[in-house]
């Protein structure tokens, strides 16, 4: 947690910086502190602990802005980097677009930093002795099983505690605090004709008491063990599925073609799209940045403006870009927040339903009945301007609903809105830990190939 001279000497940069001749002025504090235990094949091999601090300094002079940053925090470096920092910034192109946010639009909840629930009091007393514990304890304790037999395990424990404060010359203070607890592991297996898998599985949480690593490695183990005997199925249209933990991957796309830069820019499959259903009925996101007690959540963006729960996409009609101070001068329409904070893609059944009880790969599999599973995606790319994507898939053939073998060296194509336009479910099994909420997911009539 930040301390209080800390956060004097960031109410100081702010005066320095009018002193120093600035109109208007931005200051960013931010301290990260980080514990990482390392382990290989079981045993502890690496300790690391460090602290950062630094200060983010947005300078706006005679029409002109300048963006700054420094980790000497020291009132005299600081005294000396402010004044160069704003000389510096009359030195610039002018660009009448920049400003600060309306005061109004200002979070004017973010106090403490914990309001959100999300800092863990606990931390302070977390000890060197229990992170050694956590890392070894956690990890695979087993060398071999039927079929396949253990190469080698990596892990890691860390926890953090970060503090980030914004302030500005229009009387801004906002101050957001969050913990972090997490836990990883990979590991790689060998079959009995020497053939090598990897598996890799992890949790997080904000807060120690709901941080439960204990099946992390066997996780890891168990994706390893599955993926035993690929092969690559006959090219042509499939079902997919793609599992939770990756289907972040199809939704990103999405998110980054709502920002207005790539709007402002013309490099966006979303130009113009604003009001219009663009998705099928079944697709909504929302942004639920406000939400207590949940990992990566925030009161603020970055300019201090206050986050909202609300809809991004609403049965497929797009409802807004991500617009900041910047770009809505330039583009003369209305700011918002800068980003998503805490997307969340909502529950869908062909029904219209949301589902009532626990509904995830699984589930989502019995429905398709037969498809692929994508539980990797392992190159490629997505054209933001055009949505048109091509991706490196891993994951399963399944038919009748159940898992009958892995596959690997396929590729899917398309584009992200016809993707879409074949939505045939979105499960409710979200990660919490996730910075993304976003289900397994099924599409219908993709393109394999193979």
């Amino acid at each position: 947690m930040l301390s209080k001279d800390e956060k004097n000497i960031a109410r100081e940069c702010i005066a320095m910086a009018l002193e120093a001749g600035a109109g208007k002025a931005r200051v960013s504090m931010s301290r990260n502190e980080m514990s990482i235990v390392a382990t290989l094949d079981g045993e502890v091999d690496k300790v690391t602990s460090c602290l950062d601090r630094s200060i983010s300094l947005n300078i706006f002079a005679d029409g002109r802005y300048g963006s700054f940053s420094t980790n000497k925090l020291d009132r005299a470096s600081l005294q000396s980097f402010i004044s160069g920092a704003v000389e510096t910034t009359r030195m610039l192109a002018a660009d009448e677009f920049r400003d600060l946010p309306d005061p109004a639009r200002y979070a004017k909840d973010a106090l403490t930093g914990d309001e959100l629930g999300i800092a863990d009091p606990s931390y302070s007393g977390v000890t060197p002795g229990f992170r050694s514990r956590m890392a070894v304890e956690n990890a695979l304790h087993t060398d071999r099983g039927e079929g396949w037999k253990l190469v080698s395990q990596e892990g890691e424990y860390s926890d953090s505690d970060y503090s980030n404060f914004v302030l500005d010359s229009q009387g801004l203070e906002a101050l957001h605090h969050e913990t972090s607890f997490e836990f990883f592991t990979e590991l790689t297996i060998e079959d009995s004709s020497g053939h090598k898998f990897s598996g890799g599985w992890w949790e997080a949480s904000p807060l120690l008491k709901d941080f439960h690593p204990e099946k992390v490695a066997e996780a890891a183990l168990r994706e390893a063990v599955m993926q035993i005997g690929p092969g690559a199925c006959r090219s042509g249209k499939y079902k997919l599925v793609i599992d939770s933990e990756v289907s972040s991957k199809v939704v990103s796309p999405i998110l980054n073609a709502l920002n207005a830069f790539s709007i402002q820019q013309g490099n966006s499959f979303l130009v113009d799209s604003a009001g219009k259903r663009i998705f099928p009925s079944g697709l909504t996101i929302l942004d639920i940045p406000r939400t207590p007690g949940e990992a990566c959540g925030k009161l603020f963006d970055s300019e201090g403006v206050a986050t909202s729960n609300h809809a991004i996409i609403e049965n497929g009609v797009v409802k807004e870009y991500f617009v900041n101070t910047y770009m809505a001068n330039k583009l003369g329409t209305a700011p918002t927040a800068e980003d998503a904070v805490r997307p969340s893609v909502l529950p869908y059944l062909p029904s219209g339903t949301a589902p009532e009880g626990p509904f995830g790969r699984e589930e989502i599999m019995k429905l398709c009945g037969d498809g692929i599973l994508v539980t990797d995606f392992c190159g490629g790319n997505c054209n933001q301007a055009t949505g048109a994507f091509s991706y490196a898939i891993q994951g399963y053939r399944f038919k009748d609903g159940r898992i009958c073998r892995p596959v690997r060296e396929m590729l899917i194509t398309g584009d992200i809105v016809s993707l879409w336009s074949g939505l045939i479910a979105a499960g409710n099994d979200a990660r919490r830990c996730r910075a993304k909420l976003t289900p397994t997911l099924a599409f219908d009539n993709v393109d394999f190939s193979g």
